[in-house]
């Protein structure tokens, strides 16, 4: 896997060297499985959240942010014509994924039922060819692990992802649970042949376990402290301690910045049994004030700066680690 040259993107292509600024893991819009059963969710109005997105990237813009990675799944709400709506009108460059969600939270019923080569040729059509009838076609794969343990339904998933990787040349980003199971990820898709830095092991971030950090890098994979402003997991300030560490530590080249934020959502969030968000916008300003795309440059930046990490070497983690990272190159 020599890396790629050409990165599709929602409204054409372009090459690594091109990507410039680059946030790895934020959504332009999610929903949970089933979210379209919920007849008592706010009805979406699809003209108020595309002028939402767009007023958000010319917020990231003005940060000189010139690529949002929107790494949504098949299952949750993914849609790629908006990402498409949004990026046109806001002059974004947005890139999707094709992959699928964890097995607790994904939607289950067909890829448990599909052989995992069915799994891996879904993947490479929406690569080569488009998602649907849109010809927007996916510029990586997602996939995802639950806590603690990996189950063989995304077991099955990721080997589909990685063996649809390898035949496509393109990378891979990965949701954790509860930062778990990242070594896991690394160890099922070099087993099918993918070099682990054509990994970026996402929400990394959402344990305070340098150990935990250092397996991942040691393993040869790109980290992702991609959680910013969700301090009801972790506080902020854990994660800058340990981004610092291992900067120190000459892991700079390993590392990916994010939030995994969410700009607009379909129906109401479900978090869990009766645990129903019916104003997700008001509970995000409530419990997690700081979780948006703009947190990164306006409030981490300098508790950074003020531990110890250069202008230099943020400059290598958000602009030159996401270009290595698709063009194949290692993080040594």
């Amino acid at each position: 896997m020599p890396g790629m040259d050409t990165i599709h993107t929602v409204t054409g292509t372009c090459t690594p060297a091109e990507l410039g600024r680059t946030l790895v893991h934020e959504h332009i819009l999610v929903g949970y499985p089933g979210w379209h059963m919920d007849a008592l969710a706010p009805r979406f109005r699809r003209d108020d959240a595309r002028a939402r997105a767009v007023e958000m990237m010319h917020r990231l813009q003005a940060h000189g942010v010139e690529t949002f990675l929107d790494p949504c799944p098949m299952d949750l709400g993914r849609d790629v014509e908006f990402m498409a709506e949004v990026s046109q009108a806001s002059g974004m460059r947005v890139i999707c994924t094709t992959g699928a969600y964890f097995e607790e939270q994904g939607e289950t019923y067909t890829f448990r039922n599909l052989p995992v080569e069915d799994i891996a040729a879904i993947y490479e059509k929406e690569i080569s060819e488009g998602i649907g009838e849109t010809g927007i076609r996916a510029g990586l794969i997602k996939i995802a692990t639950g806590e603690g343990r990996v189950s063989e339904y995304e077991r099955k998933l990721l080997q589909a992802a990685a063996r649809a990787a390898r035949r496509c040349d393109v990378p891979l980003i990965s949701h954790t649970q509860e930062g778990t199971c990242g070594p896991d990820q690394i160890e099922i898709v070099t087993a099918e042949g993918v070099p682990a830095h054509r990994l970026l092991v996402g929400h990394s971030d959402g344990i305070d376990d340098p150990a935990y950090h250092r397996q991942i890098v040691g393993g040869g994979a790109y980290i992702g402290f991609d959680r910013l402003g969700i301090e009801t997991i972790l506080p902020d300030d854990v994660r800058v301690k340990n981004i610092a560490s291992l900067v120190r530590d000459g892991h700079a080249r390993h590392i990916c910045l994010s939030h995994d934020s969410v700009c607009n959502w379909l129906g109401r969030p479900i978090l869990g049994p009766g645990v129903i968000v019916d104003d997700p916008e008001a509970m995000v300003a409530r419990a997690m004030p700081d979780w948006n795309p703009t947190h990164l440059f306006e409030r981490i930046f300098p508790k950074l700066r003020d531990a110890g990490v250069p202008d230099d070497v943020l400059t290598t983690i958000t602009d030159e680690n996401p270009a290595r990272w698709f063009s194949g190159g290692e993080a040594p």
